[in-house]
């Protein structure tokens, strides 16, 4: 018989479990806080869970759902990329960069992709499938436990397009901001989404807290179209009315990520474009010198004087140039791939 899995199951659920093995429900709370705020998976060293629970647990559900196969260290910064494997043997990536006190977590939340983006690695791959709760949380566990550094931010940057896998995302990022969790604020936390209409719809109708990036990357549909295939589906003007909905004042900052490509979205024309779509919208601009792979795309040369231009045109956004981390080790933003049978 199949174990059920128990990594990713949250408080009411751990409660449940307890309560149909007619123990007190109080047991499901200390086994939220062993997994999700000391970071432990092992059901023996669970010092107060009662004998009768831990074997209900060994017996009928599973913890442990990655290994680590192999780590990659950067010489350049304090940045490792992990690979790890999940229980049906496919492989996912996941991105540990140190800053002085910042500790940021790049993870997946599918395996491979199904957007296709023309310029990015990780879409060579298709999708395979999406990745559970706890398989996206125990990435953080695992990192968490060996860098021993606190992680002080969480990015879903890595595989996959997380508002593709919305509930199991969502449900993460809850765990990651309970207080009784891992007790990340919810500004800590950034979702990253090349443009899933409805479901961006969702968060907003749904008033999540997390930090919202759009990838955008484009000043007109034109351009979009090749770049992001999903927008002739959902074009740009269709995404910024639903942004215009967001209670910018509540909660924060819209950010746009705008990956610079050399002849691709890099002219003063694009600039232009870009400041006329965004120049009603309380929101932050973030400019990515491209990460080249092998395929057509070079970084732009132009990237001080794009951003002086978006500058100069408005100054109702902020806008900053984001250096990946990683690029030696094929970490940075758009490098992520794996080979799986």
């Amino acid at each position: 018989m199949d174990k059920t899995i128990l990594l990713g199951k949250d408080l009411l659920e751990l409660s449940d479990i307890c309560i149909k093995n007619n123990l007190p429900k109080f047991h499901g709370e200390q086994l939220y806080k062993w997994m999700y705020q000391k970071l432990t998976l092992n059901i023996k060293d669970m010092s107060n869970i009662p004998i009768k629970l831990k074997k209900i647990i060994s017996n009928n559900y599973t913890i442990n759902l990655l290994t680590t196969e192999k780590k990659f260290n950067s010489q350049n910064e304090d940045t490792v990329k992990y690979l790890f494997k999940t229980s049906d043997n496919k492989l996912i990536e996941s991105v540990s960069m140190i800053d002085n006190r910042r500790h940021t977590l790049c993870i997946s939340s599918q395996i491979g992709c199904s957007v296709d983006c023309d310029f990015c690695a990780t879409a060579k791959m298709g999708i395979i499938r999406n990745l559970n709760c706890g398989e996206i949380i125990q990435q953080l566990i695992i990192i968490s436990n060996e860098r021993k550094i606190p992680i002080t931010n969480i990015v879903f940057m890595g595989m996959g397009e997380p508002f593709l896998n919305y509930r199991n995302v969502i449900k993460s990022c809850e765990i990651m901001n309970d207080s009784k969790g891992f007790n990340l604020s919810s500004k800590k936390i950034t979702i990253s989404t090349s443009g899933i209409l409805p479901k961006i719809e969702k968060f907003i109708s749904e008033k999540h807290k997390y930090k919202l990036a759009i990838s955008l990357n484009a000043s007109n549909n034109i351009t979009r179209d090749k770049l992001i295939p999903i927008n002739k589906k959902w074009p740009i003007e269709n995404i910024l009315t639903a942004i215009k909905k967001y209670n910018y004042k509540k909660y924060r900052p819209i950010m746009f990520e705008y990956v610079l490509m050399e002849d691709i979205n890099d002219s003063e024309q694009n600039a232009i474009e870009l400041s006329n779509l965004l120049k009603n919208i309380n929101c932050i601009i973030n400019i990515i010198p491209y990460n080249e792979t092998e395929g057509y795309y070079r970084r732009s040369n132009k990237i001080e004087v794009f951003v002086k231009q978006l500058k100069k045109i408005n100054s109702n956004y902020r806008v900053f140039i984001r250096w990946s981390k990683g690029q030696d080790i094929n970490a940075a933003c758009g490098q992520l791939v794996t080979e799986n049978g």
